[in-house]
């Protein structure tokens, strides 16, 4: 019975639209969207599978008047009847302001409309960040009144800017412009701009959206709201840091005018200029001033080269007076240094020089050797000058003029008796006696 029911229900009411104020709104866990659509005498159960409530373009909640679009079926399980939604949206103007202005006061509340979040804008952006659709006259407006004021860089993030998806595209693309990273392959901006041309308030709904107010929010970069004509407004120009009325007003806001700035430049280096030959004009007037007041050079310098001149007499005097004294000392001690006695006191030098000469060959042991005696040395190298000595050593060493020759003693007795030898001439006893 229940499934005969069923297939009555939904052959009779295969497609309806309902119009209705959502009560009991709620999202499930699954992301099925169940609610009840009312009026002031009847109540409609209703859901709406997730693949079609992830594709709302607004947020619903209790109180907004809707317009439900889908069939009429029954529910089993509860002995009741239900509408299944295929689509849903806002029942005319005044339902979307009163739902514009409940979302407004929520995010108010949260601060994210405040001033104190607010960042000023730069004053010379070098990249510029534009999200909007890629094909409509927004952008064309925007880049033709960069290009007549401030040339800059431009990279555009092309979305959608109204119907299904869109607030999605929007928000991400805010998103992905701070997400940038500075030095980056794709420069990150110094300004975004968020721009849609004008529409009704269904077709700007779009930025409206809770996603999209949040991702401008939060967007450390500043931002600029040029989303339709200079009387919509929509709560992305509550959110973005700066609200212009149109796009190209966003343009004129982001960049001066370059032939302007120019020229304020010029002025200002004119002016510092100025203030420059002013300054060094008075400074000069007030040298002469202070140098009127100086005593003339000429005074200063007289006495100072009064002194030199004192001081350059006393040294040209000292001087004289040292070379005379000098001249004299002279004299006196060349007087003493006659020719004779320095040949006297030459000979007498030499003399003894060449007697200390003979002193020193008589004394040499070597000039010995030559005349037949031998010096004994120990194995060690030595000196032997006793008898008992020699007989200790065991093995001595005989230096003649000629060479040395080895000997080894023998036995410990007396030695034979030297044979008398016969006196030496007098020339060798002479020479002996000089050396004892």
């Amino acid at each position: 019975m229940s499934a005969a029911i069923k297939r009555t229900v939904e052959d009779g009411f295969s497609r309806v639209r309902v119009r209705g104020e959502l009560s009991g709104a709620k999202r499930a866990a699954s992301g099925h969207f169940y609610a009840a659509l009312k009026d002031d005498n009847a109540l409609i159960d209703m859901v709406m599978w997730k693949g079609q409530a992830a594709r709302l373009a607004f947020r619903p909640e209790d109180g907004i008047e809707v317009i439900a679009t889908g069939k009429l079926t029954t529910y089993p399980g509860r002995s009741k009847y239900q509408l299944v939604v295929d689509t849903l949206e806002v029942a005319g103007e005044g339902a979307l302001m009163l739902l514009f202005e409940k979302l407004k006061a929520r995010l108010g509340a949260e601060g994210l409309f405040d001033q104190e979040r607010k960042q000023d804008l730069p004053r010379l952006p070098r990249v510029i960040g534009v999200v909007t659709s890629p094909t409509g006259a927004v952008i064309r407006d925007i880049l033709h009144r960069l290009a007549d004021r401030f040339p800059m860089h431009v990279i555009v993030w092309p979305v959608l800017v109204q119907g299904e998806g869109a607030a999605a595209q929007v928000a991400n693309a805010v998103r992905g412009f701070d997400a940038l990273a500075p030095g980056g392959p794709v420069p990150r901006p110094d300004l975004v701009i968020v721009a849609r041309g004008g529409g009704s308030i269904e077709d700007l709904w779009a930025f409206n959206e809770e996603v999209v107010v949040r991702a401008i929010a939060d967007c450390r970069i500043p931002t600029i709201s040029a989303v339709g004509h200079e009387t919509d407004t929509t709560l992305a120009d509550y959110a973005a840091d700066r609200r212009a009325p149109t796009p190209t007003a966003a343009a004129e806001i982001a960049v001066p005018v370059r032939a302007e700035l120019q020229e304020l430049l010029l002025q200002r280096a004119g002016r510092m200029i100025a203030a420059a030959n002013r300054h060094q004009v008075l400074a000069g007037e007030r040298l002469a001033a202070l140098a009127r007041h100086l005593p003339k050079r000429e005074g200063l310098y007289a006495p100072q080269r009064q002194r030199l001149d004192d001081a350059g007499d006393r040294l040209d005097r000292s001087q004289r007076q040292r070379l005379a004294m000098t001249a004299e000392r002279l004299a006196t001690r060349g007087a003493a240094l006659r020719p004779a006695l320095l040949a006297r006191r030459w000979d007498r030098d030499r003399a003894r020089l060449e007697g200390l000469g003979r002193l020193l060959d008589s004394l040499d042991p070597r000039a010995l050797l030559s005349r037949g005696y031998a010096m004994v040395r120990d194995a060690g190298g030595a000196i032997v000058t006793s008898a008992g000595t020699a007989r200790g050593a065991g093995h001595l060493r005989l230096l003649f003029a000629d060479g040395e020759v080895p000997v080894a003693v023998e036995g410990t007795g007396m030695p034979p008796p030297r044979p008398a030898r016969k006196p030496p001439p007098p020339e060798a006893k002479r020479g002996q006696g000089e050396l004892f």
